[in-house]
């Protein structure tokens, strides 16, 4: 198979002439991390073969594109073609140029320790052992096949970094100079304990799309800021698969009166895909989920809580829209605000924000006059 050309067009596709990533994307067969997938197709997950169609395999895992492997408990590796899958992606080969931006963030240094979080397929922890040199690298997963099949994979390209299963919302093994979580994390308690002095951490938050980048002080916090960069990775698991969502959406929440009927102040909006919108309603009302459904030009974007609160919006394209809304919080309410202070500053405070994360890994911004903070803290279940 002939593959060196196809990673080398990606190697060039996603780096700078002069970029450190681009002799290792262009060396490393990303095909060998990724034989099968799944692609979503008439609203089911197909599996797809790599052995099946070579030259589609090489067109797909050479693309830049993150490709999902597991979704809900079943690996693609242990799948057949009769199996179509419910529930979320619970792992994937990330797209090549995201993994090269989070460790450019990540300052990576000849001789550093590093800590990768989030194994997946082995890909990302086969280009920084290339760059950096195996005995550096340490891979953690929650997953024990994950980690088993990225050790079988990396030893076939001749690399043995370490590979660690190990639940990363928890103690982990051993001590770095940088960690770069590939999943987002919903605490940081022990991503920040597990750093040296000095040591840089880059992770995204779970449910909220940014990027932060923290160093180690010596009080055992660490200080940072919100990279003006944004990226989406699932969320941190503890077990084979995510819990059943926290927020319920309940036909009530679908289709049937609120307590409360206004007329909306602006358009309908899918919050899941306005990541910054999507950030400040999460760190407005932690848990939030949002759900968004369009028909031609028929809008309708639901919020749903664990406490019971909903609320669900509905327009005719940007018309001002009908909103429903029940339960101890107004939902809509509390997006609106948000997207008035948008309008009136023309930004939201979020990106470029300062952080203080604290030993109990709650994570505190400030821009300004505006203050936040993310995560309970360790100890205490947010929910997945």
């Amino acid at each position: 198979m002939d593959w060196h050309s196809h990673a080398r067009q990606l190697a060039a596709c996603v780096t700078a002439p002069t970029s450190r990533w681009r002799e290792p994307l262009a060396e490393t067969p990303r095909h060998t991390f990724v034989p099968r997938w799944w692609e979503r197709e008439g609203g089911q997950w197909i599996l797809r073969d790599g052995q099946a169609d070579e030259s589609a395999w090489l067109r797909t895992v050479y693309a830049d594109d993150s490709l999902v492997t597991r979704v809900g408990a079943l690996h693609a590796d242990a799948a057949s073609g009769d199996d179509h899958p419910s529930g979320r992606p619970t792992s994937s080969s990330t797209a090549p140029s995201l993994v090269v931006r989070m460790l450019r963030h990540g300052l990576l240094f000849d001789g550093a320790d590093v800590g990768l979080i989030g194994t997946g397929t082995g890909m990302s922890t086969a280009l920084v052992a290339r760059r950096f040199g195996q005995d550096h690298v340490t891979a953690i997963d929650v997953d024990p096949y994950l980690t088993e099949a990225a050790t079988q994979r990396l030893g076939s390209i001749g690399l043995t970094p370490k590979v660690v299963t190990c639940d990363a919302t928890g103690p982990l093994p051993g001590d770095f100079d940088r960690i770069v979580s590939l999943v987002a994390l919903p605490n940081l308690a022990s991503v920040v304990a597990a750093l040296r002095p000095g040591g840089r951490l880059v992770t995204t938050l779970a449910r909220m799309n940014v990027i932060v980048t923290a160093d180690r002080e010596p009080d055992g916090s660490a200080r940072g800021q919100v990279e003006w960069d944004r990226a989406g990775f699932m969320v941190t698991r503890s077990g084979v698969d995510y819990p059943s969502s926290p927020a319920a959406f309940s036909e009530e929440a679908r289709d049937q009166e609120g307590e409360e009927v206004t007329t909306g102040r602006y358009p309908v909006v899918n919050v899941t895909e306005s990541w910054e919108l999507q950030a400040m309603l999460q760190l407005a009302v932690p848990g939030v989920t949002s759900y968004y459904d369009q028909s031609d030009r028929q809008r309708t974007a639901w919020l749903v809580h664990p406490d019971g609160s909903w609320a669900r919006a509905s327009a005719t394209w940007i018309d001002p829209p009908e909103v429903h809304q029940s339960g101890p919080q107004r939902l809509w309410t509390r997006l609106e605000r948000i997207r008035d202070r948008l309008n009136a500053e023309g930004g939201l405070p979020l990106y470029g924000s300062r952080i203080h994360i604290t030993p109990d890994g709650v994570v505190h911004f400030a821009r300004g006059a505006w203050r936040a903070s993310y995560g309970e803290p360790a100890g205490v279940d947010i929910g997945g």
